[in-house]
């Protein structure tokens, strides 16, 4: 089997990646029960708010996988100090960005009360909107240390991290949550505060590391020797913008889709968040896998080693493909129960198990799409990929969700139809680019 070796080394790197990211989801779990359990109007005001931060931290995510091709290149090749003068250009660009995104969610947050969601609610989304807003900085210089990590191989220092971040979410969860062990109960609020003191250890958690671990001592050296280079930094902004618009735009297709499933109802908009929070469940797993197609890939290429990067492509899409057919008779096995999990409505339960079909038949499309967009950014070809994107995601998917859910008058089911539409026609747009690339490569 010529992809054997492949398996292995994807498997390997990808496996630590796909925890990380699925600790995030139990997290993501956990946030959605917890509030859910506390009232349904505190879970209908999660759902529009993480759903508007989704879409600018998906964005900021994808930036900072700029770094990882950059990285894994130098890596490739032996040459530490220009990873760690990377990384340092990194954490500028990375902090620049973020300051960007939070004055847009200011100006967004001054406009909340005209997105036409449910009144009771906004008094819940106002100061929950506040405390997730001064988050993001840290989520930004957190992305660029762990596309560090990764491009250099190491993907279980991540994990580690992210999963201990994570594990201290879900307990501030139930302390502030709820007004456990001597804290004040703030419900909704409460979730936000455990969510950016987790993002702020977090990175306080990395930085420790990398200052004084043995295994990054090369790096550190020329982390600490290197100046800020414009040529760095505009290196990063040209393969980081567009994989973050295409991770945004892609996010786009969801979180923008949720004003129009607020224009439905509270129950609507819960039953919404529950499904978003479950199908994290394939996402993370294949971009995990994906995340590791491309760490490979940039190694290969730094070598000019063209013909494993393609074995090491088509293996983790056959991986891909394997996770999504069990991810999909999972979900589709127990759709019935699912949203009893994170609620006691029946109505919201019911609506969620109508929203299982879509989701299982998009499941090929999100792998897809996944898996050829991390190959473009492991050989370094994004150029096209927000273009792709957009005709994907604003011209196919958002459109198609309108007409679904209100011309013909599907509602919510209708709305979710258009994911499978916009994911599939990203997947194969992703997949003839790399192809013509690579054939152009030799």
């Amino acid at each position: 089997m010529i992809f054997k070796g492949h398996y292995r080394e994807l498997i390997r790197l990808g496996l630590p990646i796909m925890v990380g990211q699925l600790g995030m989801i139990v997290l993501s779990f956990a946030d959605t029960m917890m509030v859910g359990r506390y009232c349904i109007d505190s879970l209908g005001a999660a759902s529009f708010v993480n759903n508007m931060f989704n879409l600018v931290i998906i964005f900021s995510t994808g930036f900072s996988y700029g770094l990882t091709p950059v990285v894994g290149s130098y890596f490739g090749k032996g040459e530490a100090a220009s990873v760690g003068r990377s990384l340092k250009n990194a954490l500028l660009v990375n902090a620049a960005v973020a300051l960007g995104l939070m004055l847009l969610m200011w100006v967004l947050y001054l406009n909340i009360h005209r997105l036409g969601q449910p009144a009771e609610l906004l008094p819940l989304m106002r100061p929950y909107y506040i405390v997730l807003l001064v988050s993001l900085i840290f989520v930004l210089l957190f992305n660029a240390f762990k596309q560090f990590a990764d491009g250099i191989t190491d993907t279980v220092t991540p994990m580690y991290i992210l999963l201990g971040g994570n594990l201290l979410n879900i307990i501030g969860n139930w302390l502030l949550i709820y007004g456990k062990a001597g804290f004040p109960e703030m419900g909704l609020l409460g979730a936000g505060i455990a969510t950016l003191v987790s993002r702020v250890l977090m990175l306080l958690c990395f930085a420790v590391v990398f200052f004084v671990s043995k295994r990054y001592a090369p790096y550190r050296e020329g982390f600490m020797n290197a100046a800020f280079r414009k040529e760095d930094c505009s290196r990063l902004m040209k393969m980081g913008m567009p994989v973050g618009l295409q991770m945004g735009m892609e996010t786009a297709s969801f979180s923008l889709s949720t004003i129009m499933v607020g224009w439905l109802g509270t129950a609507a908009l819960a039953a919404h968040q529950v499904m978003l929070t479950v199908g994290q469940l394939g996402f993370m797993m294949y971009y995990g896998m994906a995340a590791a197609v491309a760490v490979r890939a940039s190694n290969y290429m730094g070598r000019k080693e063209y013909l494993q990067v393609r074995q090491s492509v088509g293996a983790g899409f056959q991986l891909i493909l394997v996770m999504a057919a069990v991810v999909s008779m999972v979900m589709f096995a127990f759709r019935s129960s699912v949203g009893a999990l994170f609620t006691d409505s029946a109505e919201v339960t019911a609506m969620v198990a109508q929203l299982v079909i879509p989701f299982v038949i998009y499941q090929f499309g999100d792998g897809m799409q996944c898996n050829y967009s991390n190959a473009l950014r492991g050989i370094s070809d994004v150029k096209m990929v927000t273009w792709y994107a957009f005709i994907a995601y604003f011209l196919v998917s958002l459109p198609s969700g309108y007409f679904f859910g209100f011309v013909f008058d599907l509602g919510l089911t209708g709305v979710w139809f258009s994911f499978p539409l916009g994911l599939t026609c990203a997947g194969l747009l992703f997949w003839t680019r790399y192809r013509r690339t690579m054939k152009r490569l030799g």
